[in-house]
């Protein structure tokens, strides 16, 4: 049949140009109607959302008045100033009781969140799980420490958003494998923290909880992906928070809210995830490299091994650690790629020096992994780690200094962190020193490295008195040495925070 005869035998209504617009114009508007419900049923899931977390916080509010009035003088200041080491010290002998402690947490959490919106959920099992804890006879390493958790991990009757409506409303049935761990060494996991949508930003919002702000400088960013833990341990609401790091989601938001946070080896603990052949892994951030180690050492035990078969049953070697043996040292200012600003190289340049003071042995020349990383473009992954570790081996490394993205910036930016994910080697940051006048009047003279991006964000910023960190590496398994190295910094470079 030819098209002129089939128009013929079609109904008169159809081909009237009236008809046909009618049509038309009844389409369209049913695809925006579509449309129109399906942005308005997201609107109001996230609307749902806001209200479960307000709701939350309420009843966050009211156990922690509920406390303070029938326990009018509970020592919340001086809980509250506590390295976690002696908490957990005094928790044990009971000069400090669990509700004291917990409550007190719970109500600096609350202040810091309304000044930089860092807490998006109150785990109310808390409340039991003190009492459960009150009549174990057993008391773990991590006995009533209230711990904050980074949203994705999953808690038992709480929701793990993302930071995305597709998952709100998914209550989880159960707790992570880490969740569980903690517990088990007496950790109070007490509230979630927010992050970036889909938590692949180095900022710290999505369009349900909003933005999260630093609490050093409200006007900077926390980092991400974990900012909303940074900016809830740097605004002293939480002792201990895990956060989960694909390409230094730990440690840039400790390096820009002035924290300590480790990145372990993929699968030396439970919940490793990888992206694009990326490895990234929960870990713990906190005030001071102590606090790492005994959160390190809490979940490199029985419990965690037997919960999951995969990671292997490697327990925290204290020896290593503890060890005063000196070490050798490479290091680096800059990586060939991404220039650093005037405050990260001094970070660098000084921190070493006091390591070489301090009798290790830190190498005259940069180890900079620039050869390497161009090989990154035409080597297999496996090979492009074999050549690194080799490389590192002949040049009789125990660990490397380098820098850490930093000072807080306004917005997201590429880091020096990204290459240890590749490499899946542990990784952490400690904060050094902080930005002075001279660091911003040499910025000024800036005149870039490439043009790009990231020369013309280094440019924009401005941060005078904001904490610098720099960066400890070591190799995949030596999660112990790399601690061990970030508490020789800490402790060496104590008087360039206090002076500076």
């Amino acid at each position: 049949m030819t098209q002129e005869r089939l128009w013929q035998d079609l109904d008169p209504l159809w081909t009237d140009p009236r008809t046909l617009s009618a049509l038309l114009c009844g389409s369209a508007a049913a695809i925006i109607l579509l449309k129109w419900l399906g942005q308005r049923q997201i609107q109001q899931k996230m609307e749902e959302a806001r209200r479960m977390r307000d709701l939350a916080l309420e009843r966050m509010e009211k156990a922690v008045c509920r406390f303070k009035k029938e326990n009018p003088g509970a020592q919340t200041a001086h809980i509250l100033s506590l390295p976690m080491v002696e908490l957990v010290e005094k928790l044990k002998e009971g000069s400090l009781s669990l509700e004291s402690v917990l409550y007190s947490y719970m109500g600096k959490a609350l202040e810091v969140t309304q000044e930089v919106n860092c807490v998006i959920d109150f785990i109310h099992g808390c409340e039991d799980q003190l009492q459960k804890l009150k009549k174990q006879k057993e008391k773990g390493l991590l006995y009533g420490i209230p711990i904050s958790i980074k949203d994705h991990i999953n808690c038992k009757g709480h929701v793990s958003s993302g930071g995305m409506v597709k998952f709100l409303g998914q209550v989880k049935e159960e707790d992570s494998v880490i969740v569980q761990v903690l517990k088990s060494q007496g950790a109070i996991p007490f509230v979630k923290t927010n992050i970036p949508q889909t938590m692949i930003n180095y900022d710290c919002s999505n369009l349900i909880f909003g933005q999260t702000l630093n609490p050093l400088n409200h006007k900077k960013s926390p980092g991400g992906s974990s900012g909303g833990e940074g900016a809830l341990i740097a605004g002293g609401g939480s002792i201990l928070g895990i956060g989960s790091d694909v390409a230094g989601s730990i440690r840039l938001p400790s390096s820009f809210c002035g924290l300590c946070g480790l990145k372990p080896t993929g699968d030396r603990i439970s919940d490793g995830i990888s992206v694009l052949a990326v490895t990234g892994m929960l870990g713990p951030m906190a005030r001071d490299v102590e606090s790492l180690a005994l959160c390190m050492k809490a979940l490199l035990c029985k419990e965690m091994f037997r919960l999951d078969p995969t990671v292997p049953p490697i327990p925290f070697n204290e020896e290593v650690y503890s060890s005063s043996k000196p070490l050798r040292i490479g290091y680096y200012e800059g990586d060939g790629y991404f220039q650093p600003s005037p405050s990260m190289r001094r970070a660098v340049q000084q921190t070493r020096k006091l390591l070489q003071e301090a009798g290790h042995t830190v190498l005259t020349h940069h180890c900079c992994p620039t050869d390497t990383v161009c090989h990154l473009l035409c080597l297999p992954l496996q090979v492009y780690c074999t050549e690194f570790i080799a490389k590192w081996r002949k040049l009789g490394l125990d660990v490397i200094l380098c820098p850490a993205l930093g000072p807080a910036f306004n917005h997201a930016a590429t880091s020096y962190t990204n290459l240890y994910n590749v490499l899946n080697f542990p990784a952490g940051v400690v904060p050094v020193s902080t930005v002075t006048r001279a660091d911003e009047e040499e910025l000024k003279h800036y005149r870039g490295h490439y043009g790009d991006p990231w020369d013309k964000r280094l440019k924009e910023v401005r941060a005078v008195g904001l904490p610098v960190a720099v960066q400890c590496v070591a190799l995949p398994w030596q999660e112990e040495l790399c601690l061990r190295f970030m508490k020789e910094v800490e402790t060496l470079t104590h008087g360039m925070r206090r002076n500076v």
